[in-house]
C-alpha cells in the first residue's frame, strides 16, 4: 500500500507521524498499528538490556574492588553474592547481600593465626635473649662478689700480718717476764739504810757496786724490750683504781684515807706488749664498806 515513510530514532521514538486521515485503508491502519507495538516493545526491550549491562558492570567493578581488599581489613563492610533466583523478565542480575559480623570473624581468625605464626618466630629468639640477660645478672653478681671477697681478704690479711709481727714475740715475751721479775726481787731485797750508809765497809761498798750493776742491766733489759713493745707497768704508784681487764685483785683490805677499789699494793708487777695485756698485775685494793 501506499503512505508516508515512517522514521525511527535509536531511542524508538516515531519521527514522522502517520496519517490516519480519511484516505487511508483500514488494513494500512491495523498495520501501522502492530507496527508500532513492535517499535515500542523493541524499545522496552533495549532499555532493559542497558540497564543489564550497566549493572553487569556495575557488579564486576564491585567484585574486583572486594577481591584486591585485604583479607585483614575488616573494618570495610564485605559482600557476598547471593543465590542467584531464575528471572522474571529480560534482565538477568545478581544481588549482594553484607556479612559484615562473618567477615570480622575471618578477619580476626586470620590475624589470630598471623599473631601466633609471629610469636612462635619470635619465641625463640626472646627466650634466647632472656636467657643471655640472666646470664649477663647471675656474671655480675658473681664479679661483685669476687671483688669483695677478694677486699676483705686483703684487708684480713693485712690485718694478720701484722697481728703476727706485733705479736711474734708474745711466748717469748711471756717467758722473758719471768726473769725480768726476778731480777726485780733480788734488786728490791737489799736494804735502803745499807745502799743509804753514810760510811761504808769494803763489803757493803761491794753491796752497793752490785746493786748498781743490776740496777743497770735492768734499765738497759727493760729499755730494749719497750723497743719491741713490751712494757711493764705499776698500778700502785699512780694510786690507780681497779681495773678487771688489766688488774688481778689478791686480796682487799679497808684503809683510811683512801677510796674504795684504789690499788694500794702491787704484788706483781703487769705486763703489755703492744698495748695488749701481756700478764695482769697482782694487786691489793682498798675495800671500806
Amino acid at each position: 500500500g501506499e503512505g508516508r515513510p515512517v522514521i525511527i530514532t535509536r531511542s524508538g521514538s516515531i519521527t514522522n507521524s502517520i496519517s490516519t486521515g480519511p484516505a487511508c485503508l483500514p488494513e494500512k491502519k491495523v498495520e501501522l498499528q502492530i507496527l508500532h507495538d513492535i517499535i515500542n516493545t523493541r524499545q522496552h526491550t533495549l532499555d532493559l538490556t542497558m540497564i543489564q549491562r550497566t549493572l553487569l558492570r556495575q557488579t564486576r567493578a564491585l567484585s574486583s574492588s572486594i577481591r584486591s581488599a585485604p583479607r585483614t581489613a575488616i573494618s570495610k563492610p564485605q559482600f557476598l553474592p547471593a543465590t542467584r533466583l531464575p528471572a522474571r523478565g529480560p534482565l538477568a542480575s545478581a544481588r549482594w547481600y553484607a556479612t559484615e559480623p562473618e567477615a570480622k570473624k575471618d578477619g580476626e581468625a586470620a590475624a589470630s593465626a598471623e599473631g601466633k605464626t609471629e610469636a612462635k618466630a619470635e619465641d625463640p629468639k626472646k627466650k634466647e635473649l632472656e636467657a643471655k640477660e640472666r646470664e649477663i645478672i647471675d656474671l655480675k653478681d658473681k664479679y661483685v662478689r669476687s671483688v669483695a671477697e677478694f677486699r676483705n681478704l686483703q684487708e684480713r690479711t693485712k690485718r694478720d700480718m701484722q697481728a703476727a709481727k706485733d705479736f711474734a714475740i708474745q711466748k717469748f715475751a711471756k717467758d722473758l717476764v719471768d726473769s725480768v721479775d726476778n731480777l726485780d726481787r733480788a734488786l728490791t731485797t737489799v736494804p735502803h739504810e745499807k745502799l743509804n750508809a753514810p760510811e761504808k765497809s769494803e763489803h757493803l761498798q761491794d753491796l752497793v757496786s752490785l746493786y748498781e750493776g743490776l740496777k743497770m742491766t735492768e734499765g738497759i733489759l727493760m729499755s730494749t724490750l719497750k723497743k719491741h713493745g713490751l712494757e711493764r707497768f705499776d698500778p700502785s704508784v699512780e694510786g690507780e683504781k681497779f681495773n678487771p681487764n688489766e688488774h688481778e685483785a689478791t686480796f682487799m683490805t679497808p684503809m683510811e684515807g683512801k677510796e674504795d677499789n684504789t690499788v694500794f699494793l702491787t704484788q706483781q708487777k703487769g705486763f703489755k706488749l703492744n698495748g695488749r695485756i701481756l700478764r695482769a698485775a697482782k694487786v691489793g685494793v682498798v675495800k671500806n664498806n
